[in-house]
């Protein structure tokens, strides 16, 4: 267990939004160079893959511990993005408030997984059995935040078939939620598969639980036909990771009524309760680009100007909008008991914009505001402006290379509290 700062008395005033967390030693190989894909390409058109990769050794298996092996903790990321000690972050922040995360198939022991993430965290559990839905809302009967799993249709029961590298990421993305947002109600919503007919679905359901977030770690390619389906995603503050194949568009990332989120690689240094944001850069791996099939929203007319013009002249949506780590050099721990296909579970180091876009809706969910993703656009001043690294080839323009101001790969920068939400 690592140490921490926080003193339990049994309400949710004590829950402290600073567990603070000592790096531990690098595992072999957490330094860097071998990671994966931890779903598989999807099979057939619009279907989606999860956006999660996990660190590996050379053979491509995933290094396993059975404690957390170097890997960022919450007491880093709070550091690093403004939401520890006196940024204006309380400690009882997000109390009462739901992030909704929506993930294909069922991971059968995320309840279980999470706890295990908080108990080493120094926080408690997350209380299942006293969540219920009532009056379209997320609600607890226990001073703890709570967590609910549903399937598609908002139901709790009747779950889709396990799936391993799912599963995966549904422990990422629960567990970035209260890595971020300790205190928050977490709602799991999981599509009976990764076809968009289904995960549409499940995020119909996720919006009819009026939450102050919906997180999505997934994606594919664009179709032509795309933005016919954007009224699932209409809802305040709902964040789609941009991707993880470097620079080029995804969907639903592509819509307009969205936050895209980026990746970066982000360095942080100290240790607790001394943790220090060093800085970040782009992460090669993240989305960008311009949607072939999307205009371009007012919100980022600004920002982003011309860079997205299609021949005939017209102004497209361009991706990312914000940005958080996803470097899997610089990943996060993450705990999965259900194995994956090969058989492999324990404390994992992760990355992939799939840790980006939970990140970036518990810090909405912590703002509280349904500011939406025209937010960070009128309030650039509470953002780290992420200004070097690239995602690929787009001619030597912003669409790939971070620079001053919005590009591609980082939108206009990583959180800096909550202001910009």
């Amino acid at each position: 267990m690592r140490t921490h700062a926080i003193a339990l008395t049994g309400a949710l005033a004590a829950i402290s939004i600073v567990p603070a967390t000592a790096l531990a030693a690098p595992h072999p190989g957490a330094s860097g160079k071998h990671n994966k894909k931890v779903c598989p390409a999807p099979a057939a058109p619009k279907e989606a893959r999860c956006h999660a990769r996990v660190v590996t050794d050379a053979a491509g298996q995933p290094l396993i511990s059975t404690t957390p092996h170097g890997g960022y903790g919450p007491g880093q990321l709070q550091a690093a993005y403004g939401l520890a000690g006196s940024a204006g972050v309380s400690a009882t922040a997000g109390a009462g408030r739901t992030v909704v995360i929506v993930d294909a198939y069922d991971d059968p022991t995320a309840a279980a997984d999470l706890n295990t993430y908080r108990a080493d965290e120094g926080l408690p559990p997350l209380d299942s059995t006293s969540c219920a839905v009532a009056g379209g809302t997320v609600q607890s009967t226990s001073t703890r935040p709570c967590l609910v799993k549903l399937n598609q249709n908002g139901v709790a029961g009747s779950y889709p078939a396990t799936n391993g590298g799912w599963a995966q990421e549904i422990s990422l993305d629960v567990q970035m939620v209260s890595a971020l947002c300790p205190n928050c109600n977490i709602a799991l919503v999981e599509g009976s598969s990764n076809s968009y007919t289904n995960l549409f679905t499940a995020e119909d359901a996720a919006r009819g639980l009026h939450p102050a977030a919906i997180s999505n770690s997934y994606g594919g390619g664009e179709f032509s036909s795309e933005a016919s389906y954007a009224y699932h995603y209409n809802y305040p503050n709902v964040t789609v990771s941009s991707g993880d194949s470097g620079y080029g568009a995804e969907f639903p990332a592509a819509l307009n009524v969205v936050s895209a989120v980026g990746g970066t690689s982000l360095n942080v240094t100290g240790a607790a309760p001394g943790y220090a944001r060093v800085g970040e850069t782009a992460w090669g791996g993240a989305g960008s680009g311009c949607s072939s099939y999307v205009g371009q929203p007012a919100w980022q007319g600004t920002a982003v100007g011309s860079l997205c013009t299609s021949r005939n002249g017209a102004r497209r949506r361009a991706i990312a909008d914000v940005s958080a780590v996803a470097d899997p050099n610089t990943g996060v721990d993450v705990y999965d008991s259900t194995p994956d296909g090969a058989g492999a579970k324990g404390w994992f180091v992760f990355g992939g914009t799939s840790v980006a876009a939970p990140v970036v809706a518990s810090v909405y969910a912590l703002a509280g505001d349904p500011g939406g993703p025209a937010s960070p656009y009128s309030h650039t001043s509470s953002l780290f402006d992420v200004t070097s690294g690239s995602n690929g080839r787009c001619k030597g323009t912003a669409l790939c290379n971070a620079r001053t101001g919005w590009d591609g790969p980082t939108g206009l920068g990583s959180p800096n509290g909550i202001g910009a939400f």
